[in-house]
């Protein structure tokens, strides 16, 4: 079924909307929940709640992109879910993930005293826009998708020491970039 058509069955309210849903983006949003959480359970949960927040959003909201509307949303969720486990446990695989981003990329609150977020989004889609396709995959699988580094290095034949310097290099070029069109870190 095309996105298009599953957006109409949300429209039309339809429940057959979150079974097409599922069916076509359900393996890529417990992907990407069970990389943020590494709990199954959790990430399937989480993934349920996508669907609901789905619902409850379309209508009004038509998205360009359904893949990517599905991907954030579950990434939020996931995010927001590991940040509440995690008050009440120690938990560093997403904490080490987050942390690693610290550096380049400005708090929230900085964000609204210095830029929009859009200007933001913008120069970060820029800076991706100039990386080698690897480097940009590289980044993009380790800070959207939240893949560990092993696996990474695993896939770009790297070690883990190399790609965790690759990435701390990335880190540090957006950074440089971001300092240069003048967003305050």
């Amino acid at each position: 079924m095309t996105d298009e058509a599953i957006i109409q069955l949300y429209f039309d309210r339809d429940e057959q909307a979150i079974a097409e849903s599922d069916g076509k983006y359900g393996g890529f949003c417990r992907y990407l929940a069970d990389n943020i959480l590494r709990n199954r359970e959790d990430a399937e949960e989480c993934v349920n709640d996508t669907w609901l927040t789905a619902w409850n959003r379309i209508p009004p909201t038509r998205p360009e992109r359904l893949k990517a509307f599905f991907g954030r949303i579950t990434r939020d969720l996931s995010i927001d879910r590991w940040r509440h486990d995690r008050a009440q446990k120690r938990y560093d695989g997403a904490e080490l993930l987050l942390s690693e981003l610290e550096d380049c990329v400005p708090s929230p609150q900085n964000v609204e005293e210095t830029a929009e977020l859009r200007e933001l989004t913008a120069a970060i889609d820029r800076w991706l826009g100039g990386l080698e396709p690897d480097e940009r995959a590289a980044f993009v699988r380790r800070y959207w998708y939240g893949e560990p580094v092993k696996d990474l290095a695993e896939h770009f034949a790297a070690s883990p020491n190399q790609m965790a310097q690759r990435l701390r290099r990335l880190r540090l070029r957006l950074r440089e970039a971001l300092e240069a069109e003048g967003v305050a870190i």
